[in-house]
Order: C-alpha cells, then structure tokens, then sequence
C-alpha cells in the first residue's frame, strides 16, 4: 500500500491534498543548458528517507557544486534537514506527501502511485525538467513506473539494470541485474549493446571487451539463446569488442569488462558477491581480534586492510542504472549510507555530463541496423 506522510498545513490553514501536490509542482525548471546537472531526486525512497538522502545529496554536492537539485518530497521533513547543510541552502522542493512503501507491490504503486516522490521525480524526466532521477526506493516499482513514465528507446524491447562490482583488475559492469528474468536472445543482444555504451561513458574504456555469463567458455556448451547471442555478438559488422563466454569465477578475475546475462542469474551473481565481500571483510575483522599477535599485525597492515575494505565496500559501487529508457534511472540501494547514495548521484552526474543518451541512441541505431542487415542476408 502507499505510505501516507501525514498531510501538512498549508499558509491558508486548510490540509494539503493530491490536487495542492500537483499545483506547486513547478511546470519549467531554469538552468535548461544542455550541460545542465538537474538531477531529481525521490526524497522520501530508502531505509532511512529523508535523512541519508539530504546527507548524500550534500555530500555529493561537495564533489559536484554545479548539481542542480530538486528533491521531491514532504516539504514539512526535508526542509530542516536541508538547513544542517548550507552547500544545500536554495535546494528545490517539489511538495507531496505520498511515497512508495518498501513493501509495496509494482502493481499497485502504479495505479495508485502517481502522486507520490518516486513517480513524480520520474514524469520531471519524461517532461524535461531533469536531466536525471535518482532513487533509493522499492526496485519493482521504480522499474515499472520508470518503464510506464519513460517509455523504452526505439530500437530496444526491454530495459536493463547495470552495475559495477569489484574485481582484481578494475570494476567490472554487469547487466541484467533483475529487471528481466527471463530473456531471449534478441534481449541479450541488446543488453550487449547498452552494456557497451555505458561502460563507455562510464569507465573511460573505448572499446570495452563484451562477455556472456555461461555455464563453460566452450562454443558448444549453454542453452541455445546464449549459443546464439554469441554468433550475432562475434560478428565484425556488429562492432563491439566480444571476447566470448565468462564463467562465474569470472565475475572477480576481471576477464572482461562487461558481463551480460539474464536477470534471474546476474541477480544471483550480484548477492552472492555482495555477500562473499561481507564474509571476508567479518572474518577478517574477527581473525585480527583473535590475539594480541593478530592485532599487531592489523596494527602493521592497517593501512593495506582500509584500502580492500574500501574496494570491497558495496557503497563504493551504489548506483544501479536502468539502461534503455528514455532518460537516466539511477537506483540507489535501500540501505545505502550517505556516502553510498552520493556516488548513486555521482553516476548520474557522469552519465549526464558524459550525454550517455545520445551515445547509446547512436550505438543502438548502429547495431541494430548492422544486425538486421546480417539477418536479410541470411534469409
């Protein structure tokens, strides 16, 4: 069900209501410089809304000063919390007082959500008036507001959710991350190419080599969409750098820079690596409190161990993307900290100073047209 915020007194004394909610939504934003930074951002979505998404979005203001914000949420509890920072002072506020519930289902957060934080931060992107959106809230109903409010690029059947996870080397992307569970070869294909541009934009790698998750790097084992993903991806008139199947082991060796694979594996892979790090990292904790020994030598190694926390850390990696829209979603994890939602804001930033939608537009048009041109000539 939706979470109703208790609904504020207006200057006049009456309530507010959905009908006041819509009414002070600003109908243009200023600043509508290509190169602008206007980032919208669902106030009220995550564990611990409004408070680590006003200490996130400072922090990331700290980094970024020329973000131009609009927070979308219950005025009466954002507005103290954004007097504690004054790099936030002049920070917009887009007024309502519904939001999603963390157990809402999709279903229903979208015939009853369209006045709450999350939906109306997404309808500003489809309107225009943000170049982004960013959102700590529930994952299906982001998903299915973001696809209902933005509708999936031409040349793309269904959206993506990408991110980055440590390895040996360097981070590696991964998508799908859950948004589809089960998906044809058309759609891995796709993901491939959306994979491609955002690692692009967002590593600085151009030409990032392309893996499909597999059960064996063999050219013969998988199922038959995956065995035939990989023909359409290892074409030269495709262009993209496909090195071939990856196995799990993979995901933390850093053999390639872009893993594809459908929803229901690549979100598997993705908890199971979260929590590997968090094994490690507790064990590690536990074996240096075992002995005065063991703590001299956490005492020598201190600095070493600080830095593989940080690399271990899912904050350093918070920001999910949700390629194939029309526009930029950014999915911050529910329970991220302060500094995890800004790097969720940070992936916008870059993806919008980066003009990552035009990119992919082109990388899209490019692909398709050289795979429909292979599939005419086979026939």
């Amino acid at each position: 069900m939706i979470r109703r915020i208790p609904l504020p007194l207006l200057p006049n004394g009456r309530k507010n209501s959905k009908k006041d909610a819509n009414e002070q939504r600003p109908d243009t934003i200023a600043n509508t410089s290509p190169k602008s930074l206007r980032i919208a951002i669902d106030a009220m979505g995550g564990d611990q809304a409004p408070r680590v998404v006003i200490n996130g979005l400072s922090n990331a203001m700290r980094t970024n000063p020329d973000i131009d914000p609009i927070l979308v949420g219950d005025r009466d509890l954002i507005s103290p919390l954004i007097e504690k920072h004054p790099n936030l002072a002049g920070t917009r506020i887009v007024h309502t007082t519904d939001a999603v519930a963390a157990d809402e289902k999709p279903s229903q957060a979208l015939r009853n959500g369209k006045n709450t934080s999350m939906r109306l931060a997404i309808d500003m992107v489809g309107a225009g008036e943000a170049d982004a959106v960013v959102s700590a809230g529930n994952s299906g109903a982001l998903m299915v507001m973001a696809l209902m409010g933005l509708r999936t690029m031409e040349g793309i059947d269904r959206p993506a959710l990408a991110a980055y996870v440590p390895t040996e080397e360097k981070p590696c992307c991964i998508l799908d991350l859950g948004a589809n569970i089960d998906c044809s070869t058309r759609h891995l294909v796709q993901f491939a190419i959306m994979g491609d541009a955002f690692a692009r934009v967002t590593s600085g790698r151009p030409s990032p080599s392309i893996g499909l998750l597999n059960v064996g790097e063999e050219e013969q084992k998988g199922s038959t969409k995956v065995r035939d993903a990989a023909t359409i991806l290892s074409n030269p008139e495709v262009k993209l750098n496909y090195a071939g199947f990856v196995e799990g082991d993979d995901f933390t060796r850093g053999t390639v820079d872009v893993i594809v694979t459908d929803g229901f594996s690549g979100n598997i892979a993705l908890k199971t690596a979260e929590g590997t790090a968090k094994f490690v990292t507790t064990m590690m904790r536990r074996s240096f409190k075992s002995s005065l020994l063991s703590r001299l030598g956490y005492l020598l190694a201190r600095q070493s161990l600080k830095e593989l926390r940080h690399k271990l850390n899912p904050q350093t990696y918070n920001g999910a993307v949700l390629l194939g829209l029309n526009g930029i979603v950014v999915k911050s994890h529910g329970s991220a900290d302060a500094k995890g939602f800004a790097n969720a804001i940070g992936a916008a930033v870059t993806m919008i100073r980066q003009d990552f939608m035009s990119d992919l537009k082109q990388s899209v048009e490019r692909s398709v047209m050289a795979i429909e041109t292979l599939q005419k000539d086979e026939d």
